[in-house]
């Protein structure tokens, strides 16, 4: 039996989330040439190549684990109502585990498709995107690809070709998978369904009760695409291509076969119909494949987290800045100058200001390009915002609701269609405005949600089949464009693997109408649970500088310098977290004493910018009654470790707190030092942690850095 260690159990030499190994992501090739083997000292995946290529062995080196217990299809493609796999072994007579002995015996399906080789070559970048934003110092990411190409043997697909990709990187258990499917025959097809993985898992639970309840899919395997959306602030809710299932095949299952999620199919569960005609290209959704080796909430976490990093780094971007509302050119201008003197990076013109990025007249286009002109002379970056879904355009153009064959009933209520006329008109105004003002953020409001369209008249799509593939296809484009162009974009969905660099951190926003004591513990509480998942740098979060959905006086910071320890504060939770905020409201400071604020706590941020924008390990969750906190860890750099400690309470606490250091990678001493003062050398104990005596000042905080 394989046991999972908790992170303070392992050894760190072997734990990649501190040390990651050496070896590099390698294609292997067995001496007899019938398997090829993808390999890079955390994973190992291997594939039978002769008679058929299928996958044999998926395994996590780390734990010894192995996934896989059947060899199913390397893809299914459902075309014009008919099933067609795309390799596979079969023969398999017990699939609750593989014998080496029998893959020798294994034979190819006859279903309509023959792999005609293979091509190795290295890892290319997902997305053409230009950084123009503060980032930490990552390096791209490497490894290798294996494409399997495959060609139709069948009339009624003649000329239709299909790459499964495979990447592997280095120095992280993940795979990346992929088809492209090509058109060159000269027969429209129509892709009714597209399942880009299949693998028949092994289960790590055998419940004989048939409740669905009681049955979980296996936790070896974390699987994330590039199909997730609905208005969610995290992954998990927003998926729409994961699907646990049951094997009928797997008859020596203890319980019921058909029941136990056991069988894991990567498919998009509305995009029944996607026209593909002569000449056209279809690149399926992305799926990542990440390992994981504990059960350990913060060791799983942060294997997601770096996941990101390495798969779509412009995430790491995280630019220093404000939300300007104001309808005043001169109070921009004012704006971008505090912006400057305080040492702010750019600034968004929120919405509630008269900025529309639809009117794309000569006028409105040389008014804000004068304003850009003059952020970029401060080096100020700026920003702009624009709505799309939660409106009514009309009725030829909105979304139709295909339960009612009229418009409304979206996830907004109403909501445009991104393949409407209105829809493709507004992404081409978006591109304009861009081109025509050099803004460098675009903070967009309700894109396109997931919702499908009824409507045989927009041009953007054909039907009811293709309308949520099409429209999701048209923001990835204009995305993409953007991501090009060194766009920052704030989005509020999931749209990270294909160029969104923020996303709201999470949330209530009528609870920025609450007392600023009360914003500020479920602002932490708001903190500590989006980080799970989100490295500081993916989520903003909110501060009120002036009355938002109510609460007046109270909920405000406005006048500034009346409420300087709550602003500063506020402003220590969120850069202390590493964390962007709205500072929502018309300017920064209002006299010499809040500018100074203000610039000593930016200046304290950038001095720790590194540390801070690194992942958080979580310490204690704000309850109100006692203290709270969350650390930085980065076993790469010198500054190993930053923690930020708060006390809500009208008393001093003084506590002897314990410092998880596991995962910053330091193994027998720490020099700790609390704010300015000088340091202090502690020794690790056992489980890498360190007893820490501390004072936090009643209903304020305190910081401490390690090395």
């Amino acid at each position: 039996m394989v046991v999972l260690l908790q992170p303070a159990l392992h050894a760190q030499k072997n734990d990649w989330l501190v040390k990651p190994p050496s070896i590099k992501a390698q294609v292997i090739k067995s001496a007899d040439g019938k398997e090829l083997t993808l390999y890079n000292g955390l994973l190992k995946r291997v594939f039978r190549i002769s008679p058929d290529v299928g996958c044999i062995s998926y395994e996590n080196l780390t734990i010894q684990k192995e996934l896989l217990r059947a060899v199913k299809p390397e893809a299914i493609l459902t075309i014009n109502g008919k099933v067609y796999n795309l390799g596979g072994l079969y023969g398999q007579t017990e699939n609750a585990y593989l014998l080496p002995d029998e893959v020798v015996h294994l034979r190819p399906g006859e279903d309509g498709f023959k792999c005609t080789g293979y091509a190795v070559t290295t890892i290319k970048a997902a997305l053409n995107w230009k950084s123009r934003m503060w980032m930490p110092k990552i390096s791209q990411a490497t490894g290798k690809t294996i494409v399997f190409h495959y060609v139709a043997t069948v009339p009624e697909l003649a000329g239709l070709n299909v790459d499964i990709n495979y990447e592997l990187y280095d120095g992280i258990p993940l795979i990346n998978k992929s088809l492209i499917i090509t058109n060159l025959g000269s027969m429209n097809l129509k892709l009714n369904r597209v399942k880009n993985e299949i693998l028949g898992m092994a289960e790590e639970e055998g419940p004989i009760s048939t409740n669905l309840t009681l049955n979980k899919p296996p936790q070896g395997l974390y699987i994330e695409s590039n199909y997730a959306f609905n208005n969610n602030f995290s992954y998990p809710y927003s998926d729409q291509s994961t699907h646990w299932e049951g094997d009928s095949t797997y008859v020596t299952k203890v319980g019921e076969p058909k029941a136990a999620p056991v069988l894991l199919e990567v498919y998009e569960d509305d995009a029944p119909g996607v026209l593909l005609a002569p000449g056209d290209t279809v690149h399926s959704v992305r799926t990542n494949e990440l390992m994981m080796d504990s059960y350990d909430r913060e060791a799983r976490g942060l294997a997601v987290r770096k996941m990101y990093a390495v798969i779509a780094p412009w995430v790491t971007e995280n630019p220093i800045f404000m939300h300007l509302i104001t309808n005043d050119d001169r109070e921009i201008m004012t704006a971008i100058d505090q912006c400057a003197a305080t040492g702010y990076e750019a600034i968004i013109i929120s919405f509630g200001s008269d900025l529309n990025m639809e009117d794309t007249s000569a006028a409105n286009l040389l008014r804000w390009k004068n304003i850009a002109d003059y952020a970029h002379s401060k080096n100020i970056k700026l920003g702009c915002y624009a709505l799309f879904s939660s409106r009514h355009i009309s009725e030829s153009d909105d979304i139709i609701n295909p339960k009612t064959g009229k418009t409304g009933g979206t996830i907004f209520g109403n909501a445009p269609c991104f393949g409407s006329k209105w829809g493709l008109g507004f992404r081409d105004k978006i591109k304009a405005f861009f081109i025509g003002t050099g803004f460098d953020i675009w903070e967009n409001d309700g894109p396109y949600p997931g919702d499908i369209c009824a409507s045989t008249s927009h041009p953007g799509h054909k039907n009811v089949d293709d309308s949520q593939w099409a429209q999701v296809e048209i923001q990835k484009e204009l995305y993409h464009w953007l991501n090009h162009r060194g766009v920052y974009i704030n989005s509020p969905d999931w749209y990270f693997l294909d160029g969104s660099n923020k996303i709201a951190m999470g949330y209530r926003e009528e609870n920025f109408s609450l007392p600023r004591a009360q914003q500020k513990i479920l602002n932490r509480q708001n903190i500590y649970d989006a980080t799970w998942e989100k490295m500081p740098s993916m989520g903003w979060g909110f501060v009120p500088l002036t009355e938002y959905h109510g609460g007046g006086s109270a909920a405000t910071i406005e006048p500034l310098s009346q409420h300087l320890d709550d602003y500063e504060q506020l402003m220590m939770q969120y850069y202390g977290a590493g964390i962007q905020a709205c500072y929502r409201g018309p300017r920064l400071y209002d006299t010499p004493t809040t500018k100074k604020l203000v610039t000593r706590v930016i200046k304290w941020y950038k001095k720790y910018r590194e540390i801070l924008n690194s992942n958080i390990i979580h310490l204690r969750r704000a309850d109100g009654k006692e203290w709270d906190g969350i650390m930085h860890a980065n076993p790469g750099l010198k500054d190993k470790g930053l923690v930020m400690l708060y006390n809500p309470t009208d008393q001093p606490i003084h506590k002897t707190i314990n410092l998880p250091l596991f995962y910053t990678g330091l193994t027998r001493t720490a020099f700790i030092q609390e704010k300015d003062s000088r340091s202090k050398i502690y020794r690790l104990n056992r489980d890498y942690d360190v007893e820490y005596p501390v004072t936090i000042p009643a209903q304020s905080y305190t910081w401490l850095l390690i090395r």
